[in-house]
């Protein structure tokens, strides 16, 4: 099974990390033991491994690392913003189908914005939708804020032919539905007389999950029926087909359920859900991601499940390491569609119930059509009446298959059996594409590229609950990196929507406050063809007529001469023109050389830009390494003072996928002395720097000694002292107590009873102030006693 390569660790080295976890290990063993033997030693375990996985939840790797991270307001990664005053919570997304105007669901209205133009984000036209006044005031008389809840949030924005939209809003806690006729999409307000009911169609609370798919002039829907929300329903609505829904009594989804996606297919429709699991024993509610079906031709039952689905069928997702705890709540899905459509492919979002730390693990997995089918065809489970424990179901099965897209209305028989056969026997097992356990992923959106050597990759957008955007890149071989890490907010908050825009090479983004426009490649940043290279974005790829990394669109133009390496990332493959293009060379010469000029024995501070984060930097003078360690290296950047043996080129290199190049370049030499440039470096371009970067008396510079694993080991050590003394102090009490009863059940008979009722008579006790020594037996005071007495 493909994964990530793992790129990034823990903060400690692993000689250090094993050193601490074997310093923990004793240490807990010797307050086992210290505190008292009585204790058993599996109370501690429990804490030291959770004390252990506070410390290093990376300790396996926290998964490939973004090379190139971006802080908001960066001029590097610019990006187009849509706000207006009174508008909120950007949530529904849609793109007409010429793919020039962007439909967007907030809170209140409709918008119509125009995206034709690149860098531009126009408002067309706006429709205010509003709850009615009563809706809002019965909102609030049944306890709902009227600052954040009774509001008309759209849930549902769909196109139902080329000139109308359909949608569906919280509407004060009363779904809500209308038709929007685009001809005369303008500000006027939808009247009170074409507002449908849309229980079923939207959910009452703005908080709940909901999802919507309108296909072959059908509208599916899966969110919450009630206004208490604890009666999820799938239900199909417009068209010429009957209505269906789930049955509510039957108990087909769990009163939980959180729906996140619905996915059309030639047959049936795929939800995409999450819900307390029945089938297993766990000591815990359990959630479990699951994948259910129905199919388009459904017409419900005759006499049985009349005007309810009889193909309604659920299964069980897996996405999971091998070893590891699966990650089991689903957060999103998305289709990326392939011809034929059995090839199709799904990818979700998870996250994990069980959290170590502030923030939870993510994971993205790949499932197919084929195998979510095969499912389906599988066995299915039933539930034993008599144990209440779901087991495989071993019976006999009709023809057509129970739940199957038959054509003609089914049996009562078979409708008997789909009424309780509902769940399938097999989970649908799904492939890890990307594990991170130092964020959350919300939304995902997924786009294939091809390079320029014709090779196919996967695109993957991915927004997280702080609001920054991540850029993976999977392979052939299922190996993922992430291209880029964009923060799109001053303020963290999740990402509301994703919706990809392959005409206009955007990616549009929907959060509280507005619409941002993220274009979806970053090529103009890369200034030379290495940095082109080892970015390994298939959007960007190195011109050498133009000698500029410029976006690469693959077309029918002849780009072979285009440079990429998305594979390796090595410039030492690509970036080399002649015969000697796929030789090996450790590092190139520098493409840019900075004279400085400066007075003698003055500071200089020559700054090293470190703009990846998978690359290694050190500093050379005349081709020789300076230390790392050397005291003269601070925080990246070179502190030298200017004197006659410390003239010359001083470069930074970094080294990354194998290979070495200066990152900037420096040539130090005294305005008393200058010094003629090395004629080895003739012909590369030079920039004067006309006064030195920093000037001043010398100063002492030490590298700043890191006391974090020393922090890690006395704090955790005083912990388990503290948690220990803890359980002594709570353990006292309880020997007190038993000893107190051993005295009780020790004394003389009460006076009443003059022998015990087994006939034997009591034992003598001894005075109480009589000392036995060097024998054996207990006194009142539960000491021990001997047969010798003083």
């Amino acid at each position: 099974m493909g994964t990530s390569r793992s790129q990034g660790g823990g903060r400690l080295g692993i000689p250090k990390l094993q050193s601490l976890q074997v310093t923990l290990r004793v240490t807990m063993v010797h307050l086992a033991l210290r505190l008292n033997s009585r204790i058993p030693f599996l109370l501690l375990f429990p804490a030291m491994l959770l004390l252990l996985l506070l410390l290093f939840p990376g300790g396996l790797g926290q998964g490939p690392v973004p090379r190139v991270k971006y802080a908001a307001g960066d001029s590097h990664r610019s990006v187009n913003i849509f706000s207006k005053e009174g508008l909120q919570d950007f949530d529904e997304l849609l793109l007409s189908e010429d793919g020039a105007t962007l439909y967007v669901g907030a809170r209140d209205s409709i918008l119509a914005l125009d995206i034709g133009k690149p860098g531009i984000l126009g408002l067309r036209s706006m429709i205010p939708w509003e709850a009615s006044p009563k809706k809002k005031r019965d909102c609030v008389f049944k306890k709902k804020s009227n600052e954040t809840e009774c509001f008309n949030f759209i849930r549902v924005l769909v196109a139902v032919n080329a000139s109308q939209l359909y949608a569906c809003g919280t509407f004060a806690f009363s779904p809500a539905c209308t038709y929007i006729e685009l001809q005369d999409f303008s500000l006027v307000p939808i009247p009170e007389d074409r507002i449908l009911d849309g229980k079923g169609q939207s959910p009452f609370d703005p908080a709940h999950n909901h999802t919507a798919v309108f296909v072959d002039g059908m509208l599916y829907t899966g969110t919450m029926n009630n206004f208490l929300g604890n009666e999820p329903i799938l239900m199909r609505t417009l068209g010429t087909q009957p209505v269906l829904k789930t049955d509510a009594f039957l108990r087909w989804l769990q009163p939980d359920a959180s729906f996140v996606a619905s996915i059309p297919s030639t047959q049936v429709v795929y939800f995409f859900f999450g819900e307390t699991a029945k089938e297993f024993d766990f000591f815990e509610k359990l959630t479990i991601s699951r994948v259910a079906r129905v199919c388009k031709n459904d017409v419900g039952g005759e006499k049985l499940l009349q005007k309810k689905w009889t193909t309604f069928l659920k299964a069980q997702l897996l996405c999971a390491q091998s070893g590891q705890l699966p990650f089991n709540v689903i957060r999103h899905a998305v289709l990326m569609p392939a011809d034929p459509p059995a090839s199709s492919r799904v990818y979700a979002i998870f996250t994990s119930q069980w959290q170590v730390g502030e923030t939870r693990s993510s994971a993205v997995c790949e499932f197919s059509f084929a195998d979510i089918e095969k499912v389906f065809e599988g066995k299915y489970k039933e539930m034993n009446k008599e144990s209440s424990r779901w087991n495989t179901y071993s019976g006999p099965v009709s023809n057509p298959r129970p739940g199957s897209c038959s054509v003609g209305p089914s049996s009562d028989k078979a409708l008997t059996f789909v009424k309780e056969h509902f769940l399938m026997d097999e989970k649908v097992v799904g492939k890890p594409l990307l594990v991170k356990l130092d964020v959350e992923y919300t939304k995902l959106a997924v786009e294939a590229a091809r390079d320029v050597s014709g090779k196919d990759y996967l695109v993957m957008y991915l927004g997280t609950s702080t609001g920054s955007l991540h850029k993976a890149v999977v392979d052939e071989d299922s190996d993922t990196h992430l291209v880029e890490e964009i923060q799109l907010f001053q303020e963290p908050e999740p990402i509301r929507n994703l919706l990809l825009a392959p005409a206009q090479g955007a990616l549009f983004v929907g959060y509280s406050a507005g619409l941002l426009r993220v274009p979806r490649a970053n090529c103009s940043v890369y200034g030379s063809c290495i940095d082109c290279v080892l970015a390994r974005d298939p959007h960007c790829a190195w011109d050498p007529v133009e000698r500029a990394c410029r976006i690469f669109l693959n077309t029918s133009t002849d780009l072979t001469s285009w440079k990429q390496d998305i594979e390796r990332g090595n410039p030492a493959w690509a970036c080399v023109n002649g015969p000697m293009g796929r030789s090996h060379r450790p590092q190139s010469p520098p493409q840019l050389i900075k004279e400085v000029l400066a007075p003698r024995h003055s500071i200089l501070e020559l700054p090293c830009p470190q703009t990846s984060t998978l690359a290694t930097y050190h500093w050379t003078h005349r081709a020789t390494p300076i230390p790392t360690s050397s005291s003269a290296i601070y925080n990246g950047s070179l502190i030298l003072l200017l004197r006659e043996e410390f003239r010359g080129l001083y470069q930074c290199l970094a080294t990354e996928s194998g290979f070495t190049h200066p990152v900037v370049s420096y040539w130090i030499q005294s305005e008393e002395d200058p010094l003629p440039l090395d004629p080895e470096l003739a012909g590369i371009p030079r920039e004067r720097m006309e006064a030195p970067l920093t000037v001043g008396e010398p100063i002492p510079l030490t590298t700043p000694t890191s006391y974090w694993p020393h922090f890690l080991i006395v704090t955790v050590l005083l912990v388990l002292v503290l948690s220990g003394v803890l359980i002594g102090l709570a353990s006292s009490p309880l020997r007190a107590l038993q000893a107190q009863r051993k005295v009780q059940g020790c004394g003389t008979l009460p006076p009443g009873e003059k022998a015990p009722l087994s006939g034997e008579q009591p034992p003598l006790q001894p005075p109480k102030d009589t000392r036995i020594v060097n024998g054996g037996g207990v006194d009142a005071d539960n000491n021990q006693l001997g047969t010798e007495v003083a």
